[in-house]
């Protein structure tokens, strides 16, 4: 898309793709630090985008059989301190009230950095036979994690987002949920966010603290790395064990519970800027942009163009479009341009020529395609238009994903891929930890993503150590 002059403080991706970013994030005012490091103040251009991602999942969530809980964000040390694994895992991040009403607490609280500990307290509670189970549970919260680096809406130390935890009877139940979970989440960031993602496995390394198993989908920005935009626990019986979580089957035998965990954060909007945007600003796909239409009047002075455009605006509502006016006496240009850096889907422009030819002017924010047509056909054709923005930005999306993946028999070959190109290695591997940490450290950071469900066969061996290979796995530097 051609560069519009009126945005000055967008630097080009292909010049500072870091840079880029941050600029694109002030200038669509989506958030702002806070006085407290590391926190953001949630602006409401960020947080609209962040509602309709909620109202999506939440819907196919309860579609499910989830119901939705809010616990407390305050935990008692010793509770965190019974699940040995999962505290070791986030005792670096957690941060603790010490003091409380002016007076010392007599335990410290920990803030809460996620809540299988929470959960797991008040099941013990509740569950004493398999009629109490399964429990499908899920809260939207905020999380404080005391990371040491920031950046807007992909790492920052209070985000928010959804824990899903749940209760199980058996093993099957809790593994079959665990995937059900990320299969929902690959739904709904492919076809609401039009991005293209690759669904496995974590390795042994990178799986979540506690867990027995850690599924993930994981995408790729336009500048190569990857973005792990979802993931989903299997526990097994670990934590309800240390909770002593039992209940008792049809003959009065006890058996220990199995618990799953899933979870999606604010991180996904990092990943709609830098798969989507442009040198312009944000590019938001429709399904989930707050507003899909931004209706332009020109000569709005002129008798009946505001008029026009109101009648406009209310048959796009009546309709059920996202749809606002811009009647501000702003010049067009400046209209357009901040309709661009919100990346706001399509641009409706009305003036008293168009009004004569019983038409619009539609603008693409996606390839800046103009499109008009007829006021008699406006929803038929807005609806059409959306639906193909929708695919199409999939498909370009999908396009560097599948075009940036290339294979590695050797760790020779993906140190020349390291260096002269950008995306991600699809290369086998032989399951040591050790090769992994190898890898990363001959190459600038190259890490395991996942062992992608879809398999290939690359080679026999390791990438790393030249033994023999058990999975493909997908290898990236990532955020």
């Amino acid at each position: 898309m051609e560069n519009n002059k009126t945005v000055k403080s967008i630097t080009s991706q292909s010049d500072d793709f870091a840079s880029w970013y941050t600029d694109v994030v002030r200038e669509a005012k989506l958030c702002e630090y806070s006085s407290v490091k590391g926190c953001l103040n949630y602006l409401p251009n960020g947080y609209a985008i962040w509602e309709n991602i909620k109202n999506s999942l939440d819907k196919k969530f309860k579609e499910t059989g989830v119901e939705n809980v809010y616990l407390p964000v305050l935990i008692p040390e010793s509770l965190l301190q019974k699940e040995k694994d999962h505290i070791e895992g986030f005792a670096p991040e957690v941060a603790t009230v010490t003091h409380g009403g002016g007076a010392e607490l007599e335990e410290k609280l920990c803030i809460r950095p996620t809540s299988e500990t929470l959960f797991c307290d008040i099941w013990q509670h509740m569950v004493k036979s398999y009629r109490d189970l399964p429990l499908i549970w899920n809260q939207w919260n905020s999380v404080l994690r005391w990371e040491k680096t920031t950046r807007p809406f992909l790492r920052s130390r209070e985000f928010l987002w959804q824990e899903g935890h749940t209760l199980h009877a058996t093993p099957e139940e809790a593994e079959e949920r665990t995937k059900l979970m990320l299969d929902i989440y690959y739904d709904f960031v492919t076809n609401d966010l039009a991005i293209p993602l690759i669904k496995g496995q974590k390795t042994e390394s990178e799986k979540f603290a506690g867990a027995e198993a850690t599924y993930t989908i994981e995408s790729m920005m336009k500048d190569g790395k990857a973005l792990q935009s979802g993931t989903s626990h299997f526990f097994g019986s670990g934590f309800p064990d240390s909770f002593d979580i039992k209940y008792l089957d049809k003959e009065n035998k006890l058996h220990s519970a199995y618990e799953t965990s899933w979870g999606l954060s604010t991180r996904i909007i990092g990943a709609l800027i830098m798969v989507h945007g442009d040198d312009n600003g944000l590019v938001l796909p429709p399904k989930i942009a707050p507003t899909q239409i931004m209706i332009i009047p020109i000569a709005q002075h002129k008798d009946g163009v505001l008029d026009k455009a109101n009648s406009i605006l209310k048959e796009l509502k009546d309709n059920n479009f996202r749809v606002k006016i811009d009647d501000s006496d702003k010049t067009p240009g400046f209209k357009f341009a901040q309709q661009e850096v919100l990346g706001i889907p399509l641009r409706l422009e009305i003036g008293p020529r168009d009004i004569e030819n019983n038409q619009v002017v539609i603008t693409r924010r996606d390839n800046g395609e103009k499109i008009t047509i007829s006021i008699d056909n406006l929803t038929e054709s807005i609806n059409e238009i959306l639906e193909k923005m929708q695919s199409e930005m999939f498909e370009k999306a999908k396009n560097l994903l599948d075009n940036n993946i290339r294979p590695a028999t050797t760790i020779e070959e993906m140190i020349d891929i390291d260096k002269n190109h950008k995306g991600f290695i699809k290369a086998m591997w032989c399951g040591d930890e050790k090769c992994e940490e190898e890898i990363k450290n001959r190459t600038n950071g190259y890490g395991s993503r996942c062992i992608p469900f879809n398999q290939e066969h690359i080679s026999d061996k390791c990438v790393c150590c030249g033994k023999d290979a058990k999975d493909m796995v997908i290898w990236a530097i990532s955020y």
